[in-house]
């Protein structure tokens, strides 16, 4: 995108714009070789210099972690009634992350946090579609009819979900553990898909997003996200959306 050359110079950190018009007027600036103009334009890729020396433009360092969040906590910054907040769990970290949607008090499992305001948006913008996977452990042995109207749930509150899958991972006569697969992020959307096919839930976690695992992080504990794992769930997010799979 296009901007006018004292604005970048300001936004590189190099001096005030008005100070950069000066800069400019002086004949100290040039662009591709060649003696910048007041009121010129720069594009991304342009060469812009100050006595020949390369003018860079500034990168903000963004913070990404992963926390395991355990139950009792809640998703917020801050909390009125003295409840304990996921941040109370961030020891020894600066930076002033956020968290990318929301895990509810009795859930537990993978949350992200940074300060990187693009991915937030892109991660729970309703239009979303980056995996997010659950073990939900269920109320009674699950399978035959009861597995069916789990599969069958298709609105909440009369809005249509988008494709979801479950698979059954382990039986036991009083409980069992399902895998949920979802693509959007609903409040409390797998508590009340479950409770509308009657089901009662015992155990949610969550344990990826967008490829993303807790990769031995002990619950209560968090890590930074490697440059790699950015990468790629930067790519998943901004990615234009596929169509549903069958």
């Amino acid at each position: 995108m296009e901007q006018r050359l004292q604005k970048y110079l300001a936004d590189c950190g190099l001096c005030s714009r008005r100070a950069a018009e000066q800069l400019i007027l002086a004949g100290r600036i040039s662009v591709n070789g060649e003696v910048a103009q007041l009121g010129q334009k720069v594009s991304p890729g342009d060469n812009v210099t100050l006595d020949g020396r390369p003018v860079a433009a500034r990168r903000e360092a963004h913070t990404y972690v992963m926390l395991n969040k355990p139950r009792g906590y809640i998703t917020t910054l801050k909390d009125e009634e003295g409840r304990h907040c996921v941040l109370d769990l961030l020891e020894g970290l600066e930076a002033r992350v956020v968290p990318v949607g929301r895990l509810d008090r009795n859930s537990e499992g993978l949350l992200l946090l940074t300060d990187d305001g693009a991915l937030v948006h892109a991660l729970t913008h309703p239009s979303g579609h980056v995996e997010k996977q659950y073990l939900v452990t269920l109320e009674g042995l699950v399978g035959g009819e009861q597995l069916a109207r789990l599969r069958a749930v298709s609105a909440l509150d009369g809005v249509p979900l988008k494709p979801f899958s479950v698979e059954v991972l382990k039986k036991e006569p009083d409980r069992s553990v399902l895998r949920y697969t979802i693509t959007e992020g609903r409040n409390h959307q797998i508590r009340r898909m479950c409770e509308a096919a009657g089901a009662t839930v015992l155990r949610l976690k969550r344990v990826s997003v967008g490829g993303l695992r807790l990769a031995e992080v002990k619950s209560g504990k968090w890590r930074h996200l490697t440059p790699q794992e950015v990468a790629a769930l930067k790519a998943q997010a901004l990615q234009k959306e596929e169509k549903p799979r069958d």
